[in-house]
């Protein structure tokens, strides 16, 4: 059985490796260790490794989980222990109901998954009142799968119009998901379609000077991910295992 230090290492080097077959820069290119199936020492440990990016995709185990890590920063800063390597930063990845986004925003550092100009209003009227802007990826559905939340890619140029209006919403690049598939080769047509896009959408007037992210691939299909462009990716079994935690039935967020 490895440990958690040895499977951080290895994706740490598959995704090196990736980088490096088309002449990208590893380093600026970051995982996302998506916790759905991880226990709280997994968390810690990978945290006492200098790990910042975490990503959640259901609010109750989000909020639980953030608590904790919190709890153990404190802890250790009150013991007098070294602070943490890098300050946490919270991502969340799941589809975000509107009447959720109240106890999602406090929490998060990125939301990836604006899929709507409905969800954008309800960030913006929350975040204004809470005086703050949250950055944003637009969720983008390339595959075109009816069981998949994301904006059609014709529509992408006319929500980032709308966005230009919103104060407290920022939008900081793109988001897709490939279809499911046992060979990673399968996921490069999707990649492709949705770096394409973003690099268009980053001349776009209302794109704004940060709109820099491209998120796509998770643990079977992360590599071709990179070697498409991406500069995060969202990785959860590779680290923790398959169903590693038992979670209940997921609900949406």
């Amino acid at each position: 059985m490895q440990t958690i230090k040895e499977r951080y290492q290895a994706v740490q080097q598959r995704i090196a490796d990736a980088a490096d077959r088309v002449g990208s820069d590893a380093s600026k290119i970051h995982m996302v260790a998506v916790t759905k199936h991880a226990s709280v020492d997994e968390v810690r440990q990978l945290v006492d490794l200098g790990h910042a990016d975490f990503g959640e995709n259901r609010l109750q185990h989000f909020t639980q989980l953030a608590a904790q890590i919190e709890e153990y920063a404190d802890r250790r800063k009150e013991l007098g222990e070294p602070a943490l390597v890098n300050p946490i930063r919270w991502h969340f990845i799941g589809h975000l109901q509107r009447n959720k986004c109240r106890r999602v925003l406090p929490l998060t550092r990125l939301i990836h998954t604006l899929d709507s100009l409905r969800l954008a209003e309800e960030i913006q009227e929350i975040a204004e009142k809470r005086k703050q802007v949250i950055e944003v990826l637009l969720q983008i559905n390339i595959s075109k799968e009816r069981q998949k939340t994301g904006i059609a890619p014709a529509a992408i140029g006319y929500l980032l119009e709308q966005l230009e209006t919103m104060s407290c919403v920022k939008p900081r690049g793109m988001m897709c998901m490939a279809p499911i598939a046992e060979n990673p080769e399968d996921s490069r047509a999707v990649f492709t379609r949705c770096s394409e896009l973003f690099e268009e959408m980053k001349l776009d007037k209302n794109s704004g000077g940060a709109f820099n992210i491209l998120s796509m691939g998770m643990s079977n299909d992360f590599e071709v991910a990179i070697e498409c462009g991406a500069n995060i990716v969202r990785v959860g079994t590779a680290l923790f295992g398959e169903n590693a935690v038992p979670q209940e039935t997921p609900t949406e967020a």
